[in-house]
């Protein structure tokens, strides 16, 4: 006798990853709005509980109160929980917690977790679930104790150790949430902006949550053999490097007679690399974003559309995506047969999916922009700025967060949301069938350009 199949059952893989996402949200939402949660003791209003349940979970960063100065030590440990899930994904999560509990994964449980952790085969990804869970706590438990060297005779044992760990899981989890409110509200990382530990700390806690599972599981079986890496490690290495260091030398052109203009050369050099790495989607600062050059804007827009890498805590259209277009264009300009890239051919499907991922971030963000700019009186390279910081979930922000109305809130929510999921798997849970029809509409030529 055939089984009747429940709703969840009945879910494709991407609606699966898309609900699984918002009810996460949904239930933040509640427990933030609860007075537990509030450093005053009373409820907190549903949008502003929204709105940080949204950007927790997403790893974004983007903020409508103060961390520190708004919720309650409860509250800041509900939101560090839902940093950690969202950093890592609810399924890598509860896979890691079943497996410790010796339960059977089923074959759609693999597929979700290969779609939401974008690996290339199915096979061994439970394995890989492991290897990355156990990975990612080491990792943040170093961070957390080389901060705690820096917080600790600051701030005492109990709350320095605490901060340490906060900021910790936060950078690494490309979150952009700190606990800075403390010593000036919305201040974020301004006050450590020439220390050396702290800066490398939290730049390395970023680079490696958000260069992707894979290159982890890549990087450890291979170590230094370069040339036996998937051509996916190669891109995203290589295509990171770039962008750190390029990055990080134009900062310093447009902002050492700005910002850096008080600066001594190692503090400078540390700014300029931060803004770099940070920009790409971990939402800290240790400059002040609303005082860039339009300039130094425009270039952390581009950084933050980029994001990090497929598979990884990061946002953003991905470094790979961004490759595979460069490549693309480059190879027609030439009018070279095929995309070709480290001695290998890129396949059609891939650059179709990056085409379409560019298309529905730009037109997400773009329309978004247009919005806000009509019912608010923002500066467009304001808001600009943070549309693409919601939708490559980076957190950054020239301040006018806070100050904005219930629509714009709404839609930076549901830019954060599409970022954190994927723009293509957002449309994809919407009009996402299992059965297509082999049939096509007859051609016809077009004039393009």
């Amino acid at each position: 006798m055939e089984m009747k199949k429940t709703w969840h059952d009945k879910l494709t893989t991407t609606q699966t990853i898309a609900v699984g996402f918002l009810v996460i949200i949904l239930i933040g939402t509640v427990v933030l709005m609860l007075p537990v949660s509030s450093r005053s003791g009373g409820f907190t209003d549903p949008l502003t509980a929204l709105f940080t349940a949204a950007s927790a979970t997403c790893v974004t960063g983007l903020v409508v109160v103060d961390t520190y100065s708004y919720w309650s030590v409860f509250g800041r440990c509900f939101i560090l929980l839902l940093i950690q899930i969202g950093g890592l994904g609810f399924m890598t999560i509860g896979v890691f917690l079943a497996v410790l509990m010796r339960k059977n994964i089923g074959l759609k449980e693999r597929g979700i977790l290969q779609e939401s952790m974008n690996t290339l085969q199915i096979g061994g990804v439970v394995r890989l679930v492991k290897k990355i869970t156990v990975a990612a706590f080491a990792i943040e438990g170093i961070g957390a104790a080389l901060l705690s060297v820096r917080f600790i005779p600051e701030m005492g044992w109990l709350e320095g150790i605490c901060n340490g760990i906060f900021h910790s899981i936060s950078a690494f989890c490309n979150a952009g949430f700190d606990l800075m409110g403390k010593k000036e509200e919305y201040s974020s990382l301004a006050a450590y902006s020439g220390d050396l530990l702290v800066n490398v700390t939290i730049m390395l806690l970023i680079i490696i949550g958000g260069i992707g599972f894979v290159v982890w599981d890549d990087l450890q079986k291979k170590k230094l053999r370069v040339k036996e890496y998937l051509l996916h490690t190669k891109i995203v290495l290589t295509v990171t490097a770039i962008l750190i260091f390029g990055g990080a030398a134009v900062y310093w052109l447009l902002e050492r007679g700005n910002l850096m203009a008080g600066m001594d050369g190692t503090e400078t050099v540390l700014a300029s690399l931060f803004a770099s790495v940070t920009a790409r989607t971990a939402g800290f600062n240790t400059i002040d974003v609303g005082g860039m050059t339009s300039s130094s804007k425009l270039v952390t827009v581009m950084l933050m559309f980029i994001g990090g890498s497929p598979g990884s805590t990061a946002g953003g259209v991905k470094t790979t995506t961004f490759a595979v277009m460069l490549v693309f264009v480059w190879a027609n300009l030439r009018g070279s047969h095929g995309c070709n890239v480290f001695k290998r051919r890129l396949e059609e499907g891939e650059i179709r999916k990056a085409s379409i991922v560019v298309t529905i971030n730009l037109l997400l963000a773009v329309i978004a922009a247009a919005f806000i700019c009509a019912v608010q009186a923002f500066s467009m390279e304001d808001v600009l700025l943070e549309v693409f910081s919601a939708i490559g979930t980076v957190g950054m922000s020239s301040g006018i967060t806070r100050g904005m109305g219930t629509a714009s809130r709404f839609i930076l929510i549901v830019l954060m949301y599409c970022g954190r999921i994927g723009s293509m798997t957002f449309a994809l849970s919407f009009t996402e069938r299992k059965k297509v029809a082999p049939v096509q509409l007859p051609a016809e030529k077009i004039i393009i350009g």
